[in-house]
């Protein structure tokens, strides 16, 4: 079997991995994070339902066969609640009709055990781009992100960013309306290396006086205890 480059990735993920055998967990998350990927864990889906609202996830690697919430009613909840992040469901069930089941549960892929850990990689990977790579245009109320061009613009006038208020900026456009949590954006940024603990707080300053102070509303929210998020409709200014 082929182990992955230890060489970080240069689009590092944030993955999350809901399974109940902490052992075959551990494999997949061992194989992304020699990617350089980053990986949270849940071993049911009560667990799974929790990290979903207070994070955001790139994706979501899910088995059927959950403690206390199955995962077929853990992709319908988080399916329920408008998010899209991509669903890659894992399970022992081989049958075409169980494969309808979970597709129609809210799963954008499916993969039977046992499985090769190259094969989960590959389809991860496809279902990231789909999330990311090949959106190339992000709108989040009057603001629009050109992703290709790095280009930010909201109510028709041009916002003028550094490179690594792009990048906080496109990660909030991703996943909202969901807060993003401070970890995440970090992560997002810097990887595994962040700066100095308060370098965050200082660079959402600078985008919110790059996004909201020309205008008269605010559309980047704290969220008190789970990070930041981006609003489609502004809070008026004082």
């Amino acid at each position: 079997m082929n182990k992955p480059s230890t060489q970080a990735s240069p689009n590092p993920l944030r993955l999350l991995i809901v399974e109940d055998d902490a052992a075959l967990a551990a494999s997949i998350g061992d194989w992304f994070e020699l990617d350089g990927h980053s990986c949270d864990y849940a071993a049911d889906g009560r667990a799974a339902l929790a990290l979903i609202s207070q994070a955001y996830f790139d994706v979501i690697i899910l088995d059927v066969s959950l403690p206390h919430i199955d995962g077929l009613d853990v992709a319908r909840h988080i399916r329920k609640l408008g998010n899209t992040t991509p669903i890659l469901m894992l399970t022992a069930r081989d049958a075409i009709d169980d494969r309808v089941i979970g597709l129609n549960a809210g799963a954008d892929d499916y993969v039977v055990k046992p499985f090769a850990l190259v094969e989960v990689a590959a389809r991860v990977r496809v279902l990231s781009r789909r999330r990311t790579g090949e959106v190339q245009h992000l709108t989040v109320g009057r603001l629009q992100l050109s992703i290709d061009e790095h280009r930010a613009c909201r109510e028709g006038r041009d916002i003028e960013l550094s490179p690594i208020g792009w990048r906080i900026l496109e990660t909030l456009a991703r996943a909202s309306p969901a807060p993003v949590d401070r970890d995440t954006l970090s992560f997002a940024v810097w990887g595994d290396e962040p700066p100095q603990e308060n370098n965050l707080k200082v660079q959402m300053f600078k985008l919110r006086k790059a996004v909201d102070n020309p205008f008269s509303s605010s559309i980047i929210e704290t969220v008190k205890g789970r990070g930041y998020r981006l609003l489609a409709t502004g809070i008026p200014n004082d």
